[in-house]
């Protein structure tokens, strides 16, 4: 389907596709918990604003868990969509790094599949950043990850294609768990 826009140039109109045409804010998406001044909810989150879709903290683990389970089953875009929820859901900044750590290396690998060499090594960067912040933390310790490995195991990769920029492989890490 395609909606007519505005003319452009002399007596053209433009067709664009429907998932182009801009909509109100809340279009086509679920309702949002708003503060008193009925903005959304956001969370500082690295000196920048991020969505905060309060989750309670059993549906959190449960998306956490069914993305443990994607990502080690080979099913990166799975994971990488099962986490979101759980990432937006938190205000605990520790618990929100390792969440999105976890998505960017999920990412990382989607790109691998895609046989993206450059999307690897960028969302790895961005991985390393997010779970080197979770190390030690409350979130580390209640995730059973032994994300110090996991962040080791990164660096490693990152090394090989530091090494090799065109190493395209999709060789993930395995999420290393803590005993106890």
């Amino acid at each position: 389907m395609a909606v007519l826009a505005a003319r452009r140039g002399r007596h053209r109109l433009v067709a664009r596709a429907e998932r182009r045409v801009r909509r109100p804010p809340d279009a086509g998406r679920a309702d949002v918990i708003r503060d008193a001044t009925g903005s959304r909810g956001t969370v500082l989150q690295g000196g920048r604003q991020k969505a905060y879709r309060p989750l309670p903290a059993d549906e959190r683990r449960r998306a956490f868990e069914a993305g443990l389970a994607a990502y080690e089953r080979g099913d990166f875009f799975e994971a990488h969509e099962i986490l979101e929820p759980a990432w937006m859901g938190t205000d605990d900044i520790a618990e929100r790094d390792l969440y999105q750590g976890l998505i960017k290396l999920a990412a990382a690998y989607v790109h691998g599949v895609r046989g993206n060499p450059a999307g690897i090594a960028r969302n790895l960067v961005g991985a390393r950043e997010r779970l080197a912040a979770a190390v030690g933390t409350g979130a580390e310790a209640s995730s059973g990850v032994d994300v110090a490995a996991l962040v080791a195991s990164i660096d490693d990769r990152l090394a090989r294609l530091a090494a090799d920029p065109s190493d395209g492989s999709v060789e993930a890490p395995a999420l290393p768990r803590r005993a106890g």
